[in-house]
């Protein structure tokens, strides 16, 4: 009596609310709007008062370059939670915004997408978070499953399908059929490891000191694979190591290519490590269905191409690859009842 009272009436007290928890940033959706907020993974705290004093935008824009008793931390490393405190606060902040959106009484029922393979404290970790900053509900789903959801695959039905979820602290490889991962891996290369690459070799190769924000503006600006048409290059600015001064500096998108060689190298290795295990039927329907690439690293200029060489296997990077953890958190939220056995939900289930 009482669950078909909550099934009739919550949606009426009560928001749906799709979390795409990720280490550079986290996205929002909020059930009958889409996506309504998406913001840095980034804190800033007053450590003499312990409060939070920006999140987000503001905050990503204080990173190096705080005083002393304020420090802007990033929550979330290579995926999961390694600031508890800072992760509740950063996503109740989130989690209000949204709900401003809708005026509802109850708490909002959640589903926030996690990498596959996390551990079950590092998954409880994410639940308590979310239950702390005003959850009513919170559900669990693995990343590469609400990005296939995201790009509309056809991963409840009898045939395979392989995503490659390249995201800002850890990318998820996944093969998927029937509503489960069939063969996974995770990897903590993604985004920020090829940040940390361009820093190091630029500090080897220049004997210059950059910040990663500065790498990451040269990896979206002129970064690649491989050798496009035109020579690309980029300014730069730093501390000369030597003489402790201000530089600047021409980097080129060569340098780029052989700072990241090889974390791409191992990405590589790792998606065919993943295609040996697969079982042949399903390998057959991703011959024919290709690599769906997603997430922020799906948008290094000639990824697609190079796996494609090297794997010989259709590689396809997805329309807005950004958001697609977050869309398919929006079609489970959509029709829940569908999706529902793909989600964690009792503690049972996480332990």
């Amino acid at each position: 009596m009482w669950s078909r009272f909550q099934k009739k009436f919550s949606p009426l007290v009560s928001n749906d609310i799709g979390v795409d928890l990720g280490t550079a940033n986290t996205l929002v959706y909020l059930r009958g709007k889409g996506i309504v907020v998406t913001e840095p993974s980034v804190v800033a705290i007053n450590q003499k008062t312990g409060q939070v004093v920006a999140v987000g935008t503001a905050a990503r824009q204080m990173l190096g370059r705080t005083p002393a008793h304020l420090v802007a931390v990033k929550p979330l490393v290579d995926g999961v939670v390694s600031d508890f405190e800072a992760t509740e606060e950063m996503l109740s902040y989130l989690m209000n915004r949204a709900q401003a959106m809708s005026k509802k009484m109850l708490g909002p029922r959640v589903v926030i997408g996690v990498p596959s393979g996390i551990t079950n404290v590092e998954m409880r970790a994410v639940k308590d978070a979310a239950q702390n900053a005003g959850a009513r509900e919170v559900y669990i789903v693995e990343e590469p499953i609400a990005a296939a959801l995201g790009v509309r695959l056809p991963i409840r039905e009898a045939v395979g399908s392989m995503i490659v979820d390249i995201g800002g602290g850890n990318t998820d490889i996944a093969v998927l059929s029937l509503g489960g991962i069939v063969r996974s891996k995770n990897l903590r290369i993604a985004g920020e490891k090829l940040n940390q690459d361009i820093v190091s070799y630029v500090r080897s190769a220049f004997k210059i000191l950059i910040g990663e924000k500065t790498a990451e503006s040269v990896k979206i600006a002129i970064g690649s694979v491989a050798e496009g048409a035109g020579h690309l290059e980029a300014a730069i600015r730093g501390r000369d190591l030597i003489t402790g001064l201000p530089r600047e500096i021409i980097i080129t998108d060569a340098d780029v290519r052989e700072a990241i060689s090889q974390s791409i190298d191992t990405l590589i290795e790792s998606v065919r490590e993943v295609l040996e295990t697969t079982p042949p039927e399903i390998l057959s329907d991703i011959m024919r269905s290709g690599i769906v690439l997603t997430g922020g690293g799906a948008l290094l200029k000639g990824l697609d191409a190079l796996l494609a060489e090297w794997l010989k296997v259709p590689v396809v990077v997805a329309d807005d690859p950004l958001t697609a953890v977050a869309r398919g958190t929006g079609v489970i939220l959509e029709n829940f009842e569908l999706y529902r056995d793909m989600l964690s939900e009792h503690d049972d289930d996480i332990q």
